[in-house]
């Protein structure tokens, strides 16, 4: 999901960053005098002095290491709606990010730069996770940028409620029973506390449903060999993940009573101490210390439940650093080079990772945030154990029940067409039954399906008209 944290602020490990001289609009980078400029995008607009100090650092050690190369940064912030308007206008940038729900078709409809023949020859490119790396693939196998702090859907737990509880918060749940009974041991001992809760509105709901129907090996869209598309919601793994959600709610009274919770609502209960887990992606510590004065001390998140089905997954989503389709060959080279430097390097270098951890920690930002890994599981690491010395205090020992489980757990894409649309058509199922015992479930479901795949009928009617 391209959810409110991560409007693609381009940067690793959720540094916000900027250039050299943010500019307004772009019309992409030039080749001249021997020197090629390219334009990348850097912040969201409003971003922290710390934040443009941070990127300014960054980009003066690159432009050292390629004297031929100028980059000139510019503020970027990804929606639908505005991505559509600049690839429209030709006023997108040299090199830009985009969801993984976008980039493959994005890929495939020739609307980004095919970047093989540079991406191809890093030294690293074998080595990418294959999960990772497929989403900035196209249908041909064609790569098109590199895939950065891919995350996870995960469970994220506040280690005192645990604590309180008498549990132990270095042994977080592994099953969605162990989660449902932990929850109730919670709110049993801390009244007022939701033990569990998930997201709600804002898409969020469908996205979280869409999740933990993923855990218990359910797939929301097929493709058929011919490539049609299929929605198919009313299926069991939706209605046993919808079902538990609601045990928790009326049988358990585990669930608190704010039913209607977005991404910034789901946080900032669970940072006013209201809600002590629940189902977030894994990166989101960065948001909940900076926006929601979590204590990254207090802070818990490990793996989420998969079960023993074999389509089980977890879901991933996050952002791939792509090149503008107008460019030159001489421009993509630099757009690779800088994102090798920016994106790729950190994961295998240790003075590239030593670098950006101390630009995180010099503008006050989380260092240590937990991700899919980009490699091996080893590699990962390896990586961890640079930045260890620059950590955000006592965060890397916190996370270790993600980080040391999620390279065994199966990655599954999120559903490829009208996303958001049906994360939308959702919200309102998950809603009815947190605030109605018995809503009719099958209706609901049945009603979404009709409305998602109408939209996916009227887009393949609209291509064959092409």
């Amino acid at each position: 999901m391209k959810s409110p944290r991560r409007s693609i602020i381009l940067a690793v490990a959720g540094v916000a960053a900027a250039g050299m001289a943010l500019s307004g609009c772009s019309a992409g980078g030039s080749t001249s005098n021997g020197k090629t400029e390219i334009v990348v995008a850097s912040v969201q607009p409003g971003a922290s002095a710390e934040s443009l100090a941070a990127f300014q650092t960054q980009v003066k050690t690159f432009q050292k290491a390629n004297p031929d190369i100028i980059v000139r940064g510019e503020e970027y912030d990804w929606t639908g709606p505005t991505f559509a308007a600049q690839l429209a206008g030709g006023t997108l940038p040299d090199e830009f990010g985009v969801p993984f729900t976008d980039s493959k078709t994005l890929a495939s409809n020739g609307e980004l730069a095919d970047l093989t023949p540079y991406i191809s020859k890093l030294s690293y490119y074998k080595k990418f996770n294959p999960n990772v790396i497929d989403v900035a693939k196209d249908s041909k196998g064609h790569v098109y940028g590199i895939p950065f702090s891919p995350y996870a859907m995960s469970i994220s737990y506040n280690r005192d409620d645990f604590t309180k509880a008498g549990l132990d918060p270095n042994k977080p749940p592994t099953t969605w029973d162990e989660v449902e009974s932990d929850a109730k041991a919670i709110s049993a001992a801390l009244p007022g506390v939701a033990g569990y809760m998930q997201m709600t509105s804002g898409n969020t709901g469908g996205w979280e449903l869409t999740s933990a129907s993923y855990t218990r090996g359910g797939r929301l869209e097929t493709t058929a060999g011919n490539g049609k598309v299929t929605v198919d919601t009313d299926i069991p793994a939706v209605k046993d993940s919808l079902a538990y959600l609601a045990k928790i709610r009326w049988t358990d009274n585990a669930a608190g009573s704010n039913f209607i919770l977005d991404w910034n609502g789901m946080n900032a209960a669970f940072g006013s101490g209201k809600v002590a887990m629940y189902m977030s992606g894994s990166d989101v510590i960065g948001a909940l210390v900076q926006n929601d004065a979590v204590d990254p001390s207090n802070y818990g998140v490990t793996t989420i439940p998969l079960e023993s089905d074999s389509k089980a997954g977890v879901l991933s989503g996050g952002t791939v650093a792509v090149a503008n389709a107008k460019d030159n060959p001489a421009q993509l080279a630099a757009v690779t080079k800088w994102i090798d430097f920016y994106y790729g390097q950190p994961a295998i270098d240790k003075a590239s990772a030593v670098t950006q951890a101390k630009a995180l920690q010099a503008s006050k930002q989380v260092v240590g945030a937990p991700s899919i890994p980009l490699f091996d599981a080893a590699t990962a690491d390896l990586a961890r154990s640079w930045i260890a010395p620059y950590a955000t205090p006592g965060l890397l020992d916190n996370v270790k029940p993600f980080t040391s489980t999620i390279g065994k757990q199966p990655i599954v894409p999120e559903p490829s067409r009208h996303t958001q649309d049906l994360y939308a058509a959702l919200d309102s199922v998950v809603q009815a039954v947190l605030t109605q015992e018995n809503p009719d479930v099958d209706s609901l479901l049945k009603a979404v399906n009709v409305k998602i795949q109408a939209l996916i009928d009227a887009d393949s009617d609209q291509a064959a008209l092409k």
